[in-house]
């Protein structure tokens, strides 16, 4: 069925996948739109697909844009998860293409991480820095329950996976040197990405449930037995990986589509420092979609 362009203001999905490199749209929606989804924080990195899997609505958004044209550090997160929200989105599975830093994990390999450490320097990773200040709990930033879900999902396909995992995040574009993959490689992180723990940060201050399945592609260039990592051989294994990544994900979502209320939709129970009563009109408008939940209660408190 042919994707349309439209507009659209109402919530139109409950789970989000975020393709990574390789997977640029996902077969088996019906119903589909193409929209495009304007937030405060700018342009996502491309136009959303909306469609209908099995009695669920889903979002699609290709991280990079379809095309692979924006690298790590210049992709918009905070637009992409925000316009996700807005959308009625409440559970965000994210794929990504990784290296390994253990052996015993190889190319071809899936890696459920639960951890993160944050290498980044030049992203913005927080929505709250116009007027307000939140402090978000993100000692565990990965969603169990939907890891989980990814997780039995993984076990039902032909592919390998690991979990649990810390994920290293890099700026990026370049990959590391070999001197800063031996010093990974002793911190003992499994794997290597550039994108992840962005979107993890920024999904905990949206209140999304936020779960990662990293594509193995490479070793990195610690391995002395191996070629250092190329562009080449990493797509060469990406391809092979994107077709058993979709079929995972058509799993994890059947079974979504059954959960629950989850903690990581409370994140801001507590986190919002800043008195709402002091911030103005302008600032509340901006983070609306946000703090919808915040403020509502204080406009009933204002009413009494």
């Amino acid at each position: 069925m042919s994707a349309r362009t439209t507009n659209v203001r109402k919530p139109k999905a409950e789970v989000a996948i975020i393709g990574g490199s390789g997977l640029y749209h996902m077969e088996g929606l019906t119903n589909i739109k193409e929209i495009k989804v304007a937030t405060p924080f700018g342009k996502p990195s491309d136009s959303i697909m909306l469609g209908f899997f099995e009695g669920i609505h889903i979002a699609f958004l290709a991280r990079h844009g379809r095309g692979h044209q924006i690298p790590p550090s210049s992709i918009n997160y905070r637009a992409n998860i925000h316009a996700l929200k807005s959308l009625g989105v409440s559970r965000v599975f994210s794929v990504s293409a990784v290296g390994s830093m253990k052996k015993n994990i190889r190319p071809g390999d899936f890696v459920l991480p639960d951890q993160f450490i944050d290498r980044t320097t030049q992203r913005l990773a927080t929505f709250f820095d116009q007027g307000i200040v939140a402090h978000v709990a993100f000692a565990d930033p990965i969603c169990s329950t939907l890891s989980s879900i990814l997780w039995k999902s993984s076990r039902k396909v032909s592919v390998k996976v690991h979990r649990p995992g810390t994920y290293l995040c890099i700026e990026g574009p370049q990959f590391s040197t070999r001197a800063e993959s031996l010093l990974y490689r002793k911190w003992g992180v499994d794997v290597i990405g550039m994108t992840n723990i962005t979107e993890a940060k920024l999904a905990r201050e949206a209140e999304l449930c936020y779960a990662t399945l990293a594509l193995v592609t490479d070793y990195d260039c610690w391995h002395e037995t191996e070629e250092a990592v190329s562009v080449g051989a990493i797509l060469t294994i990406m391809h092979k990986n994107v077709e058993t990544a979709k079929q995972v994900l058509r799993h994890a979502l059947n079974m979504a589509k059954h959960l629950g209320p989850c903690t990581c939709q409370t994140a801001l129970e507590h986190a919002v420092i800043t008195p709402l009563t002091r911030v103005s009109p302008a600032t509340k408008k901006h983070y609306q979609v946000l703090l919808q939940r915040q403020l509502s209660t204080t406009r009933q408190t204002k009413k009494r």
